[in-house]
């Protein structure tokens, strides 16, 4: 029985027939197998990782150390609140509380004692500052139900106890200054936007193709929630360490990465995943770099989204950043967006997903100069490819039949041979893949 199964794969090889249990990608997908430069970086020794400017959730690494003026902090006390850890708050929170309760019950506790209410509590005819205010706990309760206002009724301040009254008055300012600051500290520590921008995605790697016979640098975002981010907009820095002519080292220089600042595409209406394109042109630091070059540098990407909170008002931003190495050359994002029964359906799964597609190794000042002289292909022009009628269904690309018919299959080996000698530099584009035609 094995050996029968054996002989009927190897008769399905031989006749381009692909096996059942094989899944295999849709058309638009499928690419001849290309020999690049790429099959001999495989083999080169993996780089060392650098130390991460921004952490992919967001956060900063950098520490600041031997801070002198440290007064600094003190004169805006409540940002230094909001800034500091939950527990840290909390045990802030509860300290402060508890202080001012017992500061003010020893106050009541002094007034008791000088005046000599502990001594001729029990004496008929006695008229004390605070009734029934006998012992410094009684005191510290009597301070607790003045501040928070609960007014049990046991414990009362008299009208011949100015000095208790002039108390009074000043517990219940401070207390009310207490209460407003920590409560309104709990309360932005609560509503901070940032647990906000948690359901905001961003792509664990970048890429570099060709989009329109230009090469771009593209990464994608997206939002989970519903509720939308308003007047979203994204920016992005390159971080690298650079050497001036003068010989100075600037380290983690900061470079801005246009990613349609010019033409407004930088601001987003981000309802469904979006893929963010960075045009290489003669502004751009990715210029003159080739796939080799790319190889060997050193940088960072860092990615800011920001925007409002529909539901509060309040400014959300949201940060990831791409190394050197999550940076890939001669791919694609898997498409995520689909059309359904009177609605489009996001599909997550696919959101990290990307796919190699067929690109020029060499840098986008080399291609630009290649795509002024004239077509790279006699049989495909870069410049001007021919344009195909498509609707927009992805269903209708995934109910196509997997099999090639022999025209079909000898067809593609053709194409495929032609497209090995030219490294992929233009035969990709000849079908543009489903997630060029999604709308941004």
């Amino acid at each position: 029985m094995a050996g029968d199964s054996r002989v009927l794969m190897d008769h399905n090889m031989e006749i381009g027939v692909t096996p059942a249990q094989v899944k295999k990608l849709p058309k638009h997908l499928r690419e001849a197998q290309i020999s690049t430069e790429r099959t001999h970086l495989i083999s080169d020794p993996a780089k060392k990782p650098r130390q991460r400017y921004v952490q992919k959730d967001g956060k900063c690494n950098v520490h600041h150390g031997n801070v002198q003026e440290t007064y600094r902090y003190l004169s805006d006390l409540f940002t230094t609140l909001v800034d500091l850890r939950w527990r840290l708050s909390l045990f802030i929170f509860t300290l402060v509380y508890i202080v001012n309760w017992l500061f003010f019950g020893f106050l009541w506790w002094l007034i008791a004692l000088i005046r000599g209410d502990l001594l001729h509590a029990d004496e008929e005819g006695w008229t004390p500052c605070v009734e029934n205010l006998n012992s410094f706990v009684s005191a510290f309760l009597f301070s607790i139900e003045t501040e928070t206002t609960i007014g049990y009724g046991y414990r009362v301040i008299t009208e011949k106890c100015p000095e208790g009254i002039i108390l009074l008055l000043v517990q219940a300012i401070l207390g009310s200054i207490v209460n407003a600051m920590m409560v309104g500290c709990m309360f932005v520590k609560i509503s901070q936007p940032k647990n906000r921008a948690e359901t905001l995605m961003f792509s664990h790697k970048a890429v570099i193709s060709v989009r329109d016979n230009k090469m771009c640098l593209m990464f994608r975002v997206g939002d989970l929630r519903n509720s939308h981010i308003v007047e979203a907009s994204i920016r992005a820095k390159l971080i690298r360490s650079q050497q001036t002519k003068e010989g100075e080292f600037i380290p983690l220089n900061q470079t801005d990465i246009n990613i349609g600042f010019d033409t407004g595409d930088d601001r987003l209406f981000l309802v469904s995943p979006l893929i963010i394109s960075h045009e290489i042109n003669e502004k751009s630091p990715f210029w003159e770099m080739t796939m080799a070059q790319m190889e060997k540098e050193e940088f960072e990407i860092v990615v800011i989204l920001e925007g409002m909170v529909e539901a509060t008002g309040m400014t959300c931003q949201a940060r990831s950043s791409y190394l050197d190495t999550e940076v890939l050359w001669g791919y694609r994002f898997t498409p995520v967006l689909s059309l359904e029964k009177g609605f489009y359906e996001v599909d997550y799964n696919n959101f990290h997903d990307i796919y190699e597609t067929n690109t020029p190794t060499c840098s986008a000042k080399d291609l630009a100069a290649k795509l002024r002289e004239g077509p790279l292909l006699p049989q495909l022009s870069l410049l001007s490819p021919e344009p195909k009628m498509h609707t927009f269904d992805p269903l209708d690309h995934l109910s196509q039949p997997d099999p090639l018919s022999p025209d079909e299959d000898k067809e593609e080996r053709d194409l495929g041979g032609d497209r090995g000698e030219t490294n992929g530099s233009a035969a990709a584009l000849e079908e543009p893949p489903l997630v060029d035609r999604l709308p941004d």
